[in-house]
C-alpha cells in the first residue's frame, strides 16, 4: 500500500514533513516522493497527518468476566474507531488477571483482533492487597507490565515490596491513587454543587494526593518505573513535578475526561459524569493543562470503563463509575489541547504513541523504514459529533458535543482496519 501526500508527523524520528509513505509485509518500506508501483493499493492523504498509531495504556475491555459491558473483539473495534493500533488491557477482570492461567487466555484470544492488544497482571492475589502475585511468572507469560488498578493499595510496605519486584523484572507498575479512608463516597468531587445538589461529602482532592506523594516517594526510594494513573487533582501535578525533578523514574496520565470537564458536569449528565478519581475543579483542570504542557504529565490514556446503560440507570451512589473513551480520546484532545495551543500536534502524538510504547517497551511508534505499518491518519479539522459507538457500551457524557478532528483511517500491520470516509 502507498499513502500520498500526507503530512507526516512523527516526533520520535523528528520528521514534520509531507511524504509519501509504502507499506509493505506489514513494515513501512520507505518514504519520499513516491510513485505507485503496479497493482498497488494507493491511498490518497491530501489533507491528512499521518503519525505512529495511537497507543492507550489504560482500557477495560471487560474480558472475561463483564462481556456485557465490553469483550475483546468490541473493545478493539472501538480502538481502531479512535484510531489505536495498540492497547494495554487492565488486570480487574473476573476473575482478576492474577495467574498465568488467566493471563494467557486473554492473551490467545486477543491475537485474532485487527489490533495489538497487551496485557497487564494484577500486584495483589485476587486485588486484596494481601500477597504479591508471581510477578515473574506473569512476565514471563507475557505480562506488560502490573495494576490493581480500581483498587487502591493501603499499605505503604506492601506498595515497597511490589515496587522493588517490579524494578527487579524491569516492568512498569500503575497505581491507582485515592485512600479510601478519606472518601465518604465516590465518583463526586467533595465540596462541589453536585455533591451538595445529591446531599454527598464525595471524595476529596486530598485522597488522591496523600497516596500520590507517598507513592512518588516510594518510586524515589526503590527505583521503579511507577505510572500515577488518572491524575484529576492540580497538588498531585505539583508532587508528581517535585519528584520527577528529583529523580524518581515517574510517568503519569492525563485522561481526556479530566483535561476536558469540571465537577459541574455531574449536574449536566448525571451517572455518565461519575468516574474514579472524580472531575474536580476548573483550577484543577487547569493545573492539568499546565502538567500537560510541560511534560509533568507524559500520557494520555483513556480509562475506557465500559457500563451498561441498566447499570449507569442506577441511582447515583450505586452506579458504577467510569465512562468510555477510546472513539473520542483523540477528538478531545485536538479540540481542547492543540485548537486552544496547549499542545503542538507533535507533542500530542508524543503522549498519545510515542510515551506510551515506551514506557511499557512496545513495538512502533516511529515512520522509519522498518518500522511496523501501525498508522493513524488525521483530519484535524474534521467537525463532527459523536452519536454511535462501536464499543458495547455507551456510558459518556460527550454524545452531542460538538468535537474537531479524528482518525479517519486506522492502518495496523499495513492494513487498513478502519475508515471513517
Amino acid at each position: 500500500m502507498l499513502i500520498k501526500n500526507a503530512l507526516v508527523i512523527s516526533p520520535a524520528d523528528q520528521i514534520h514533513e509531507k511524504y509519501d509513505v509504502r507499506c509493505e509485509n506489514g513494515q513501512i518500506k520507505e518514504l519520499g516522493g513516491l510513485a505507485p508501483l503496479p497493482a498497488e493499493e494507493v491511498l490518497d492523504a491530501e489533507g491528512l497527518v499521518l503519525v505512529p498509531g495511537l497507543c492507550d495504556t489504560h482500557v477495560h475491555f471487560r474480558d472475561p468476566g463483564q462481556t456485557w459491558k465490553e469483550d475483546i473483539h468490541t473493545g478493539a473495534s472501538a480502538a481502531a474507531a479512535g484510531g489505536f493500533t495498540s492497547v494495554v488491557c487492565m488486570a480487574n477482570t473476573v476473575p482478576v488477571t492474577d495467574s498465568t492461567e488467566v493471563l494467557r487466555d486473554t492473551l490467545e484470544r486477543a491475537v485474532w483482533e485487527k489490533i495489538r492488544i497487551y496485557q497487564a497482571a494484577a500486584v495483589s492475589v485476587g486485588f486484596k492487597g494481601i500477597q504479591l502475585t508471581d510477578m515473574e511468572a506473569l512476565k514471563d507469560a507475557g505480562a506488560a507490565g502490573f495494576t490493581d488498578d480500581g483498587i487502591p493499595l493501603t499499605d505503604p510496605d506492601f506498595v515497597r515490596r511490589a515496587m522493588k519486584e517490579a524494578a527487579r523484572l524491569h516492568l512498569p507498575i500503575s497505581l491507582h491513587e485515592e485512600d479510601p479512608a478519606l472518601i465518604s463516597e465516590n465518583g463526586i468531587n467533595a465540596g462541589s454543587a453536585a455533591a451538595a445538589a445529591l446531599s454527598l461529602t464525595g471524595a476529596p482532592a486530598a485522597a488522591e494526593e496523600r497516596l500520590v506523594e507517598r507513592d512518588c516517594a516510594l518510586a524515589l526510594e526503590t527505583g521503579a518505573c511507577v505510572v500515577i494513573q488518572h491524575v484529576s487533582s492540580g497538588g498531585s501535578v505539583d508532587i508528581i513535578r517535585k519528584y520527577k525533578v528529583l529523580g524518581a523514574n515517574l510517568h503519569a496520565e492525563a485522561t481526556p475526561h479530566h483535561f476536558s470537564l469540571t465537577e459541574d458536569a455531574v449536574l449536566q449528565f448525571g451517572t455518565n459524569a461519575k468516574m474514579n478519581p472524580p472531575l474536580r475543579t476548573e483550577a484543577d483542570r487547569q493545573k492539568i493543562l499546565e502538567g500537560l504542557a510541560d511534560g509533568t504529565l507524559d500520557l494520555i490514556a483513556t480509562d475506557h470503563a465500559p457500563h451498561a446503560a441498566e447499570e449507569k440507570a442506577r441511582p447515583f451512589t450505586k452506579a458504577p463509575s467510569g465512562i468510555i473513551g477510546l472513539e473520542t480520546s483523540l477528538a478531545l484532545a485536538v479540540t481542547n489541547l492543540v485548537k486552544t495551543g496547549i499542545l503542538s500536534m507533535d507533542e500530542l502524538v508524543m503522549k498519545m504513541a510515542v510515551n506510551p510504547r515506551r514506557l511499557y517497551g512496545l513495538c512502533g511508534g516511529n515512520i522509519a523504514p522498518g518500522e511496523p505499518a501501525d498508522i493513524t491518519l488525521i483530519d484535524p479539522d474534521l467537525v463532527w459529533t459523536p452519536e454511535i459507538y462501536h464499543s458495547k457500551s455507551s456510558n459518556s457524557p460527550f454524545p452531542g458535543m460538538q468535537l474537531t478532528g479524528r482518525a479517519v483511517f486506522t492502518v495496523c500491520g499495513g492494513r487498513i482496519i478502519y475508515s471513517w470516509i
